[in-house]
């Protein structure tokens, strides 16, 4: 039996949420990805991630948003509770429990590094096709490609 290719993922987080000293700091560095309330990029957790994959930990919506470390895909995706908490910041009335919209999954972290920001990457022409890089993307999961996770892991941020 082949095993399936290792596929590569730029995850987004605000550090305030959970940053990746958090992660590092969970219970075998591993955190449930809550929150996901795009369905595209839902359906990359759904049906595109696979546990071992390879994740870029990005901090979003701080003083200084960029990739923050490297993790990986830990399990594969199930129900996200938050969806039915009417107290938490993710709940969505429309879902019902027998009929929930919203998925998660868990992240190991593996390492933090230097913040890699968005200047940088785009100074990189190996980059400039990175999904993160183009003009009005804002999905928190996005797909890197093989090149990208090579560039970042091994020159960026080595």
């Amino acid at each position: 039996m082949t095993l399936p290719p290792t596929r590569y993922w730029l995850m987004k987080s605000e550090p305030e949420d959970c940053s990746i000293d958090d992660a590092l700091a969970a219970p075998g560095a591993t955190v449930p990805w809550t929150g996901v309330r795009n369905y595209q990029a839902r359906n990359f957790m759904r049906d595109g991630m696979q546990i071992g994959d390879g994740v870029l930990f990005y901090h979003s919506s701080c003083a200084e948003p960029g990739i923050a470390g490297i993790a990986r895909v830990a399990s594969g995706t199930r129900v996200d509770a938050t969806q039915f908490d009417p107290e938490s910041p993710y709940y969505d009335p429309k879902s019902a429990p027998d009929k929930p919209r919203w998925l998660l999954l868990d992240v190991q972290a593996l390492r933090k590094t230097r913040v890699l920001g968005l200047a940088e990457m785009r100074e990189q022409p190996a980059l400039a096709e990175m999904r993160v890089l183009q003009r009005g993307n804002r999905l928190s999961i996005t797909p890197v490609e093989p090149g990208e996770w090579e560039l970042i892991t091994q020159r960026l941020l080595a």
